[in-house]
C-alpha cells in the first residue's frame, strides 16, 4: 500500500506484471453504480458491523469464538452479495439484525455489561454494534426494499 498525498494506492508486483490500483477511484466506481442512497447505507452499515464484530471477537469469550466467526462471515457475505447487486440479500438483513438484537438482550452477561459498564470499551462496542448499527440495518434494508419495489412499479406502468 502506498499513500501519496490524497491518494491511497495498492501496488502489486508479480514476476511479469506490475499493477497499481487507486482505492478512491475504485470505491467511487463501486458506489456510483446504480445504487440508491438506502441501498448504499445498507452496504456501509453491513461493512461497519463486520469491522466492529471483528474487533469485538478479540474481547469476547473464547468458548464462543466459533459462533462469532460464523456470524461475522454471514455479515461479510451479505456485504459482498449486496455489492454485487443481489437485492434479495436485503431480505436476509432484517431477520438477522433482529436475531442479533434479541440474542444480545437475552444474554445475561451482555445485559450485565450494559447495565454496569464494568468494561466500558466492551460495553460501547456491544451497544454500537449489537443495537445501534443493527437498528440502522433494519431501517435501511426496509427503505432499500421499498425503493426497489417502487422503481419496479413505476417501470411497469
Amino acid at each position: 500500500m502506498i499513500i501519496e498525498g490524497d491518494e491511497i494506492n495498492l501496488h502489486f508486483v508479480g514476476s511479469d506484471t506490475e499493477i497499481t490500483i487507486n482505492l478512491f477511484i475504485l470505491i467511487k466506481k463501486i458506489t456510483t453504480r446504480q445504487m440508491d442512497s438506502y441501498y448504499r447505507v445498507t452496504l456501509i452499515v453491513l461493512v461497519a458491523i463486520a469491522v466492529i464484530g471483528l474487533i469485538a471477537i478479540s474481547f469476547g469469550n473464547p468458548k464462543f469464538i466459533d459462533r462469532a466467526i460464523v456470524l461475522e462471515l454471514i455479515f461479510i457475505t451479505l456485504s459482498v452479495l449486496l455489492w454485487r447487486g443481489y437485492h434479495k440479500a436485503l431480505y436476509a438483513c432484517i431477520p438477522l439484525a433482529t436475531l442479533v438484537i434479541i440474542g444480545n438482550s437475552l444474554a445475561p452477561p451482555h445485559v450485565n455489561l450494559m447495565m454496569t459498564f464494568s468494561k466500558p470499551l466492551n460495553a460501547i462496542i456491544l451497544i454500537l454494534g449489537g443495537y445501534v448499527l443493527q437498528g440502522v440495518l433494519i431501517y435501511s434494508s426496509l427503505r432499500a426494499i421499498q425503493n426497489i419495489r417502487s422503481k419496479k412499479l413505476t417501470a411497469s406502468t
